[in-house]
């Protein structure tokens, strides 16, 4: 059974890849990597882009799994399930507010709107605090994900220390996933999207 991944970074390939190899060995992963969605959606995604995107979930064998926050809310509404859900809705089932850490501005409004809606599904009255850690995209760009992580984690860490009772930290990116184990010693879950949404639609099917 193949499941189809949807990317606008190639550095994602290479992640999932791995991940599937510990997770499903038997599975076949078949990825679309796009970077231009990315770059043409910066104020929405536009009706071509959308149209593209619904192309390619039409197209695919088996389920799909868009990994892009910014184009998730067209890939859902194409039929694919989004990277981050899954995290989201572990997010609703903890105690207390949550800390929601994003570090590209067009990824704000569909993280902050999926999460709401994964606490409303669950009864969660918690509050969302939200940490912009833009300042650090360029990084991850420019290829340095050590420091890149490096500088999110020193971000996470000092934003936690000033809000006591956390209920999760939410990295709202999968470009952030390397992150969380930066921070297990955080007292708090903090949850990233790739093995979770992985986990998930490999359940699915």
């Amino acid at each position: 059974m193949t499941l189809t991944l949807l990317h606008t970074a190639e550095i994602h390939r290479q992640a999932f890849d791995a991940l599937g190899d510990r997770i499903a060995p038997e599975r076949r992963l078949r990825h679309v990597v796009r970077p231009d969605w990315l770059a043409r959606s910066q104020a929405g995604v536009p009706e071509d882009v959308a149209a593209e995107i619904a192309q390619a979930v039409t197209e695919a064998e088996g389920g799909v799994v868009c990994t892009c926050t910014t184009i998730g809310p067209a890939a859902e509404a194409a039929g694919a399930m989004r990277v981050d859900w899954p995290m989201m809705q572990a997010a609703a089932r903890s105690q207390g507010p949550v800390l929601l850490v994003y570090t590209l501005e067009s990824t704000l409004e569909p993280s902050l709107a999926l999460l709401r809606r994964a606490l409303d599904e669950a009864g969660h009255p918690g509050d969302v605090h939200l940490l912009a850690l833009t300042q650090f995209w360029p990084l991850f760009q420019a290829g340095e994900r050590t420091a890149f992580e490096a500088a999110i984690a020193g971000g996470v860490r000092d934003a936690a220390r000033d809000r006591e009772g956390l209920g999760a930290v939410v990295l709202a990116q999968g470009s952030m996933a390397g992150v969380a184990p930066r921070l297990a010693d955080l007292g708090v879950p903090v949850l990233s999207s790739p093995e979770l949404a992985l986990r998930c639609a490999l359940a699915a099917r």
